[in-house]
Parts: structure tokens; sequence; C-alpha cells
């Protein structure tokens, strides 16, 4: 015979392993569990706090505590209703989650951070920057990494587009939340627009958009952050440098000879920012015939030699970490939403960007791709 105290115990261990959606934490430790009622004839009344009125994701979470307590041996018909945290449990919250700093810090800049991020660059636009970006996360959190995508590229920004949602980010007090897809944070100003209303701004918004989303957004414990940064060495590159010294610099080229060179330029910028290099990746690089050969759309080298150029710039190796083949359907599921490596892992693009996220996701901190720490800035 199973007392209602030992009922209660079990459907509480229950709801402990239900994790929010969003915030990726148990709903137990983030207080959303109000009340737990067991009726005479072992019904189930549970209520769930929602961090807003307007959570996107009541109905997953109303689904998850229905069906983790229904696994509960002994109970009944199970009703969950939701109400919202007030102010006092919101700033709660956002204490346990961020700590009870004044000032929003960017985690990712603090000392002993053991997140790596990227900062994917590239000379010009048109090379692929933004596919190769949410290739590598997609493919690094399908191999079980926490990862999220800053999406750097103010004025045209589109990685919310090739993963595949218009979820919008839920605001606790001064945190914001961001959406979750294909097991990819995200984060995106075109979640802050309406439609595809374009983004006119100078410099200094840029820097403190970039601000925000780096302190502001609760990016939980990261393995690894991306950010798709803008073409060329502008605001945002120098801002990024600022905020986060640590990042480095991933670039992105075509192995035409002209997109080179000025990838090679966005490289170069660690020379003046003291960031490391982590090396370079080749988009583009060959189209594959029905008959078995390659066609190289773009010419051949461009890649190759990029890696070569940084590498006596910086005085250490950066290396070539892949050549990805042009595909059209690497652009048909960054418009459906679908990462190649996702929806095709075994084709040769999905191949190719998988094996350079499995490169990134292990690589250790080391002097390789480094910067010699030369200020070449003339100081008046």
């Amino acid at each position: 015979m199973v007392t209602m105290a030992v009922l209660e115990s079990d459907i509480r261990s229950a709801l402990a392993r239900v994790q929010d959606p969003e915030i990726r934490k148990p709903i137990t430790d983030l207080g959303m569990v109000k009340s737990v009622d067991i009726r005479d004839d072992s019904s189930v009344d549970i209520e769930v706090y929602l961090t807003t009125a307007a959570c996107p994701m009541r109905t997953e979470i109303t689904d998850r505590v229905t069906k983790a307590v229904a696994d509960v041996a002994g109970v009944g018909e199970i009703r969950v209703t939701l109400d919202v945290m007030n102010d006092e449990q919101r700033t709660a919250l956002r204490k346990s989650l961020r700590g009870d700093s004044t000032e929003p810090v960017i985690p990712f800049a603090q000392p002993g951070s053991l997140t790596r991020v990227y900062a994917v660059a590239s000379g010009k636009g048109g090379v692929g920057k933004s596919s190769v970006t949410v290739n590598l996360a997609a493919a690094m959190a399908d191999r079980g990494l926490s990862v999220g995508v800053l999406d750097a590229d103010i004025y045209g920004h589109s990685i919310p587009r090739m993963l595949g949602t218009s979820a919008k980010p839920t605001q606790v007090e001064r945190m914001i939340v961001p959406p979750i897809a294909h097991e990819v944070k995200m984060i995106s100003i075109a979640q802050f627009t309406e439609g595809n209303t374009p983004v006119v701004w100078r410099g200094p918004m840029l820097h403190r958009a970039l601000q925000q989303f780096l302190a502001d957004v609760f990016w939980g414990d990261l393995d690894v952050l991306l950010l798709d940064l803008p073409p060329g060495t502008g605001d945002v590159a120098i801002s990024v440098a600022q905020l986060i010294p640590n990042a480095e610099i991933l670039v992105v080229t075509t192995p035409q000879q002209a997109a080179a060179e000025v990838a090679e330029r966005a490289g170069s910028i660690a020379l003046q920012t003291r960031q490391r290099i982590a090396g370079v990746v080749e988009n583009m690089s060959w189209l594959e015939l029905p008959d078995g050969t390659k066609m190289d759309v773009f010419g051949t080298g461009g890649g190759q030699a990029v890696a070569e150029r940084l590498s006596r710039a910086v005085g250490a190796e950066v290396p070539l970490l892949g050549q990805i083949p042009l595909d059209p359907a690497i652009r048909e599921a960054g418009d459906a939403g679908t990462p190649i490596v996702l929806s095709a892992p075994d084709s040769a693009p999905g191949i190719a960007m998988r094996e350079i996220a499995e490169k990134l996701a292990v690589r250790r901190r080391g002097l390789a791709g480094m910067s010699l720490g030369i200020d070449t800035t003339r100081h008046l």
C-alpha cells in the first residue's frame, strides 16, 4: 500500500527530472513547481509557475510534466495548471542563474572560462560563412556538446532561417533566454525586429547590441560559442576583440585567389587584436559532376594559400581545417532550416563539415595559431 507521503515523494522525484525546455535545468531547481495536491482517488493536481505569461513553451512544459508524473506507480488522473511568477520570484530566478551582480558580465571573457569561442570571419560576402557556422554548430551539438550561436552579422542576419526557427527569446527581468533549434542556443537581431525590417545602425549601436547579446543572454554552461561575423574587418570584428579577447578567429574563404586575398585581411586582424587564429576553412572547393569528376568552379588553392600566408604572418601554424565541396544541397538544407550535417550527414559536404567540427571541438588550447602579441597600430 503506497502512502500519500511516499506517492508525493515519488511525484516530486519525477518532477525533478523534468527540464525547462529553454533554460535546460530541472523545474524543481528553478522554483517552478508551485504545488502538488494528491486527491483521495489518487488523481493529482500540479501547479507550475511559468517565467512569463507569454512563455512560448507552456504546452511543452505541460506535456513534459504530465508524461513524467504518469510514469509514477499509483498515480491516477493528472491535471496540470499554470501560473506566472511574480516579480520577486523572477528576481530570485535570475539571481540563481546569473548571480547578484548589479551589471551583467560576459561569462566568456572571465578568467577560467572553459568555453571555446570561435569568431567565424570572412573578408567578403558570399563565401558561405553563415552556412559553415550553422553546420559546425549543429554538428558539434549532435556530438553532445552544449553549443551557442550568436548572429553578429547585424545587417545581414540569416542564422534563424538556417536553423529553421522563428521563435522569440524569453525575457526574465534583464536576462534573455535564447530559443533552441537543433539543440543549438541561438540569438539574433532578427528575433527583435518585425518581418524583414532592415537594421540601420551606426558603430556604437552595433557594439552595444553585441555586448547585450553576450552579457544579457543566459547562455548557460556552453562548451562552444560560435559568432557569425559580418564580412570584413569593421566595427563588429573590433568589438568582438574588445569584449571577448580570448575568441579565436576562424577564417572562411573560397578557392578563388581574389577571395583568398580578401580573406587573408580578415585573418590578419589577429595581428592587431592579439587573437588566436583557429584555422582556415575553404568552402565551395569543387563541384562533383555526375560522372564522378570534379569541376573547380572557383579555381584551386585559395584556402591553402590563406593558411600559409597567415602562418607566416603570425609565426605559428595556421591549419587548413578542411575543404567543403560546392553542392546545391547545402543551400536547400539552409533554406529548409535543417543543416546538411543533420539532413544528409553522409553526403560529401556533410562529412567535410563534420570533420572540421570534430577538429574544433577537440582542439586543445595552445600556441598553435596564436599571434605574436605585437601591436602594429600606431599611437599618436
